[in-house]
């Protein structure tokens, strides 16, 4: 089954907590502090593997954690840092953070990745608190925060050439004659729900080759399998454009190629200016006044046409030799990729994060904050030192003021995370 579109789950590695240690050596009075940092949590990387043709994987696994890092140890000693989680997709997969529709990163070429969301730092152990006043500190910091986020994978295929049409206008039959690949054809509608790509060999070189399932009138709003295969022939740098000129299927040849036409620049300007190629299907049932006014009527409107009968190949070898000369032409013209680079904030750089939010509970004044939230959790309730860090750092971000004003008393409950004080003024 082609899957093309598919919602996932990452997490990051929370950091480790730094350690609470003092030497405890023979002959080494009052040694002090030596408590290590904790290790770095792995980043959740995606990265393009052209050994991958569809994301099927993901309808059947969705959510993704990397290791997080080992708490900081005595004697100074690191934490190792967690592991790095690699998900790997199809060359041409776009990843979409699902919550601010950012593209994060256009995976074009095999070997491209990038990182979705990094790891929590190590948070540091006690020796970093020591200081003239505080000697032996009895707390540590807590690890930073994991990153926890939906992401979008959508695929696009790689192809130089894109066959389009009408349904059963014979694109799947062309592909079969030019190429290796084998789709299954028959003789109704939407015969191919999913793309296929064939590599055309011709004159020592060769060039990827994709069936763009049928297109009908409508599709750019919606209908038939328009909307799930049009991002498919964004990719494709040159277009051969499949028409049956014997309109086998009741239909007249020109409106076919006027409204599949219409429906490409509905979707994308872009895809509507692309280099076409009309493939005259059919020519051996075709009326020949018939042909020649299709034939004229398109050479007009600047387009080139080539008369083909795909089931016994006549007339292929013409198309794709022309095929490959405008793919040339076309890379000669094409401008320079402008590199696409995204770097995820880790939870101590987004906005917002050393904020103290205050919100009332019943009788219960509620406290919360992400840096709040850390330094709560480096908290020893043990130690008083440790107690008036997290104190001061309440009183200095002004929420102290603040509860007053909203009529905060002597003897009223402040909740910070999960732990209940009473408030006295002193």
């Amino acid at each position: 089954m082609f899957v093309d579109r598919a919602k996932i789950f990452i997490k990051s590695g929370k950091g480790g907590n730094g350690s609470v240690s003092f030497r405890r050596e023979p002959f080494v009075p009052q040694g002090g502090p030596d408590g290590g940092d904790g290790g770095k949590g792995g980043d959740v990387v995606i990265t393009a593997d052209e050994n991958l043709r569809t994301l099927m994987d993901f309808r059947y696994k969705k959510k993704y954690e990397a290791q997080g890092g080992e708490d900081g140890k005595k004697k100074n000693q690191y934490g190792k840092g967690g592991d790095d989680l690699h998900i790997r997709v199809p060359v041409g997969t776009l990843v979409i953070d699902a919550g601010t529709k950012t593209v994060m990163k256009d995976l074009k070429v095999h070997g491209d990745q990038v990182i979705a969301a990094r790891g929590g730092r190590g948070g540091r152990g006690n020796v970093h608190f020591k200081n003239s006043v505080r000697q032996a500190p009895n707390f540590a910091e807590a690890g930073g925060f994991a990153v926890e986020k939906g992401i979008e994978l959508v695929l696009k295929l790689i192809a130089d050439v894109g066959l389009v049409g009408y349904p059963n206008v014979g694109k799947s039959t062309l592909l079969s004659v030019s190429t290796s690949a084998s789709p299954k054809i028959g003789n109704y509608h939407f015969t191919t729900t999913t793309p296929n790509l064939g590599v055309v060999n011709i004159f020592d070189s060769s060039f990827v080759l994709a069936d763009i399932p049928g297109l009908i009138e409508g599709a750019s709003d919606g209908l038939g399998l328009g909307l799930d295969f049009l991002k498919h022939i964004e990719r494709t740098k040159v277009l051969i454009h499949v028409v049956d000129v014997a309109g086998s299927e009741g239909r007249e040849p020109l409106e076919d190629f006027h409204r599949i036409n219409e429906e490409m620049k509905a979707y994308s300007a872009k895809l509507a200016q692309k280099p076409q190629i009309v493939a005259a299907n059919k020519t051996d049932l075709a009326d020949a006044e018939a042909y020649r006014v299709f034939k004229e009527a398109i050479l007009r409107e600047g387009y080139s046409v080539y008369p083909i009968c795909a089931p016994i190949g006549e007339g292929v070898d013409a198309l794709m030799a022309a095929a490959f000369k405008a793919l040339k032409e076309c890379d000669q013209d094409e401008a320079p990729e402008i590199v696409e680079y995204y770097d995820p904030k880790q939870p101590e750089e987004e906005e917002g994060y050393r904020e103290i939010y205050i919100r009332k509970d019943g009788e219960k004044y509620v406290l919360t904050g992400m840096q709040l939230e850390k330094i709560f959790n480096s908290t020893n309730f043990n130690d008083s030192g440790s107690l008036r860090y997290l104190h001061k750092y309440i009183e200095e971000k002004g929420a102290i003021e603040r509860l007053k004003e909203m009529g905060l008393q002597d003897g009223d409950v402040i909740r910070v995370i999960d732990y209940d004080f009473e408030y006295w003024d002193e």
